[in-house]
């Protein structure tokens, strides 16, 4: 490769030659590369198209399911849950026992991979909700249930947040149809400045029917004004992770 030593540095690509930044500065490189037959014929590519295969399948589970979840996200800002999610359903992917390297599927793998996830990373649901909470979980039902609290004391609140509510959602795929659901309930929106009640949430885990299934807990800040509520800061501080999953 070549730096480029010119006062106007430049980007992209002009006849064979590819100019792009770096760390080190601005570089610039033959365009080259094996061509795209070659890679999807060649035995010598077979290793190429058995992950190539495999990425594919992740990518397109991973968007059914954040598909699926965003009405659960649409006020948690986190940048990066896709690439976050892509490499932990690539590790599913990678625990199927019943497909060969190429074919294997996230629908095989170990689910309960799933549990734990944070839907954002930069606000950890055990960080900002410090509240012991006891799950609900039964063969037809599942929820969870808060002791009363201060929220001054057991929520990182941010500053300018009013209220605050907490959430759960139920989601279930069907992960080769497509097939999916999803169920949400929550509380009132609640003032940060007085005790909360105790908080019992649930769902029917019939109203999620699809096999993969994932639970859902999580709590969202606002700024009530005049009768108008505000998203703080585009939601970098609502915090929402999966607690608990199942393969039906």
């Amino acid at each position: 490769m070549a730096k480029q030593t010119s006062i106007i540095t430049l980007n992209g690509a002009i006849g064979g030659i590819s100019f792009y930044k770096t760390k080190d500065g601005y570089l610039a490189r033959e365009k080259g590369g094996v061509s795209k037959s070659r890679i999807m014929n060649d035995p010598r590519f077979a290793r190429t198209r058995e992950n190539i295969r495999e990425f594919t399948e992740n990518a397109r589970v991973t968007k059914l399911v954040l598909d699926t979840l965003r009405p659960a996200t649409l006020r948690i800002a986190d940048p990066k849950i896709y690439q976050r999610m892509v490499r932990l359903f690539m590790q599913i992917l990678r625990t199927d026992p019943v497909n060969n390297r190429g074919d294997r599927k996230v629908s095989e793998g170990d689910w309960d991979l799933f549990q734990g996830f944070e839907l954002n990373a930069r606000s950890g649901l055990s960080s900002t909700l410090r509240v012991e909470f006891a799950q609900v979980n039964t063969a037809t039902e599942w929820g969870v249930s808060l002791p009363a609290f201060l929220p001054s004391d057991f929520l990182v609140v941010p500053e300018g947040a009013t209220h605050f509510k907490v959430f759960i959602a139920g989601v279930s795929v069907e992960m080769d149809t497509g097939e999916r659901t999803l169920q949400m309930e929550s509380t009132a929106e609640l003032p940060v400045n007085q005790q909360a009640d105790p908080i019992s949430l649930s769902l029917q885990k019939a109203e999620v029917p699809e096999p993969h299934k994932a639970f859902i807990l999580g709590v969202e800040f606002v700024q009530l004004v005049n009768g108008q509520h505000y998203n703080i800061n585009n939601g970098i501080f609502n915090a929402a992770a999966v607690v608990l999953t199942e393969v039906v």
